[in-house]
């Protein structure tokens, strides 16, 4: 197999995103020739990867900044990802998909490391999946039906998502989540934690780690929160993910 080989012109030329995946994607694919080259290796690795965001830099100005984004994304989550492929490297879980090592790692005080790495992995994956730029409005009509039923009104819904995130105290996340009565809940996790170890299904998620929404409100979460409901939220994600 060859590869086409580009200048560091033609890599300095490249958009913000792009030029970062291609140098990601460089490096990854030189570490999985490096674990293939090992000889004695006991485990299969399977490299975790920073997932590209699904729209551009500037695409939720100005509720979230490119500021805030480039370290969000940038910095945290590929750190989370980076700090993950180092903890699992010759273990049980190196061969594990990230949903497998968060279940077979929750609760267990021994791999709390390897937990909150692959927990902040797939979170920061699902929350940008659960923002879109000129988001908001009303949610599809099979997603309003369940809302109703559970809520009442999507107002109403939108009131609770909002009270879960400003009073989730410290750092965390706000959840809509589909239970095992098939009715939705709206809950919050501390830290790392998720739903999927409760049991429950995660339909969308709003960030509350001061990283997410301080370069932009400093400690104003209120107005992070309600302008991520009102401007950016991803009804249609949660509602590919009610038919899953």
């Amino acid at each position: 197999m060859t590869t086409t080989q580009k200048t560091p012109n033609e890599i300095a030329a490249l958009p913000a995103l792009n030029r970062r995946d291609f140098l990601q994607a460089s490096a990854g694919a030189a570490f999985i020739l490096a674990m293939g080259s090992i000889p004695g290796n006991a485990h299969a690795a399977t490299v975790h990867t920073l997932p590209p965001l699904p729209f551009a830099d500037n695409a939720l100005d100005p509720v979230i900044s490119a500021n805030t984004l480039s370290f969000h994304y940038g910095k945290h989550h590929k750190g989370y990802v980076d700090n993950l492929n180092k903890l699992v490297t010759g273990t049980e879980f190196a061969d594990m998909t990230l949903e497998k090592i968060v279940m077979a790692t929750a609760g267990q005080a021994d791999k709390a490391a390897i937990f909150n790495n692959a927990a902040q992995v797939w979170n920061h994956t699902f929350y940008w999946n659960s923002l879109k730029a000129n988001g908001g409005g009303e949610p599809p009509a099979v997603l309003k039906q369940k809302i109703e039923a559970a809520f009442g009104t999507v107002d109403t819904c939108k009131m609770e998502l909002a009270k879960a995130a400003t009073t989730q105290f410290g750092s965390g996340w706000a959840w809509l989540v589909l239970d095992g009565d098939k009715k939705l809940q709206v809950v919050k996790t501390g830290n790392a934690e998720l739903p999927l170890t409760k049991g429950l299904k995660p339909l969308l998620t709003i960030d509350v780690w001061e990283h997410a929404y301080y370069l932009d409100y400093q400690n104003r979460r209120p107005d992070y929160v309600n302008a991520v409901l009102d401007k950016l939220i991803n009804w249609g994600f949660a509602a590919d993910n009610l038919g899953a």
